[in-house]
């Protein structure tokens, strides 16, 4: 049994005395002992190889004690698996040399053997479930096949992904064939991991806010959607968009648990969308940690107050930044341990 299942029992909408808190990349450069590895190895190694994985997954959880843990890995390790050569540098991001544009190009796109090339994935989570030894859940976690592929498409990270959103209106036949394939990978990978002990599973659809509703209703949604529908009934889902507060309505409708909100939509307005009765995640301004610490332990107990103790994680908006003072992160997670229900 979870020593601390705070996180598990708010995510199935039970009445807890506190709502829990982690932090979207909270395994990350912000940490000076993230740093310290990073230094020593390129992030696919870190990826890649299950004990760095897992050291820097349970990092976060001995330093500024959050209610969960997120395993250390990336969104692109998918495409990856599917046969599409990705570099990530430091500092610039995701650098696809090759970038997918053509029908012919999205033929020759796999769905992988998940054992055989992801693997490694699962030996992670299995290393970091023994070091975590039941003190916090561990999440899962997948970019949407929209996030995906924009990157596969465009070839590089973009303020407006105009070569991706021009290949689905060019080209929507082998557009909607490369986010099947992206989709029935997701898919498999996430089921191997619910299998190997992730108690939880968070889909991140990073640039769904490019996409006009419409547009993300056929291009991103309904293929997050089958991804939920296809591993609900194995484990807890949470579905963040960046961006999505126009979708907040069908997302409520969908069997995800919880739904994250970024801090461009208040906690009023979110539950509103939503139903009022759906768990929530977020929505703290990830620059917002910045502010001194009696501001932001304020600001976090009045988005508590406003979100409602029940059927409500606190989180960021969107991941933390590299600049953030530990001090200030320690401070995020401190001010909800504190808060006191009304």
């Amino acid at each position: 049994m979870i020593k601390n299942d705070l996180f598990l029992r708010a995510l199935n909408g039970e009445t807890v005395e506190r709502p829990p808190v982690w932090m979207m990349r909270q395994a990350g450069r912000y940490l000076p002992e993230f740093r310290a590895i990073r230094d020593k190895y390129d992030f696919f190694t870190r990826c890649e190889t299950p004990e760095l994985a897992a050291e820097i997954t349970v990092q976060p959880i001995r330093i500024v004690k959050p209610d969960a843990a997120i395993l250390f890995s990336d969104i692109l390790v998918i495409p990856r698996a599917m046969g599409i050569h990705v570099d990530l540098k430091d500092n610039i991001g995701p650098i696809i040399p090759n970038p997918i544009r053509t029908a012919e190009q999205v033929n020759q796109v796999i769905v992988p053997n998940i054992e055989e090339t992801l693997g490694y994935v699962m030996d992670a989570i299995k290393l970091t479930k023994q070091m975590l030894d039941n003190e916090v859940p561990l999440i899962g976690f997948a970019g949407s096949p929209w996030t995906i592929f924009c990157y596969v498409v465009e070839g590089k990270g973009s303020k407006s992904f105009d070569t991706a959103k021009g290949f689905c209106f060019s080209n929507p036949v082998a557009a909607h064939m490369l986010l099947q394939k992206i989709t029935d990978t997701t898919i498999l990978y996430l089921k191997e991991k619910v299998k190997a002990g992730c108690n939880a599973i968070q889909i991140f659809d990073s640039w769904g806010g490019m996409l006009s509703p419409t547009d993300y209703t056929e291009f991103s949604w309904n293929y997050i959607n089958q991804i939920i529908e296809a591993i609900a009934d194995e484990t807890q889902v949470i579905v963040f968009g960046k961006g999505c507060w126009f979708a907040l309505g069908d997302m409520a409708k969908s069997k995800a648990s919880a739904i994250g909100v970024d801090w461009t939509c208040s906690p009023t307005n979110a539950r509103y969308l939503t139903g009022g009765s759906k768990v929530l995640q977020g929505n703290f301004d990830p620059s917002r940690l910045l502010s001194p610490i009696p501001v932001i332990k304020k600001m976090v107990h009045e988005m508590i107050d406003e979100f409602g103790v029940d059927n409500y994680i606190v989180n960021l908006g969107h991941g933390i930044l590299p600049n953030i003072p530990v001090d200030h992160a320690k401070a995020f997670i401190e001010a909800v341990k504190e808060y006191k229900r009304k």
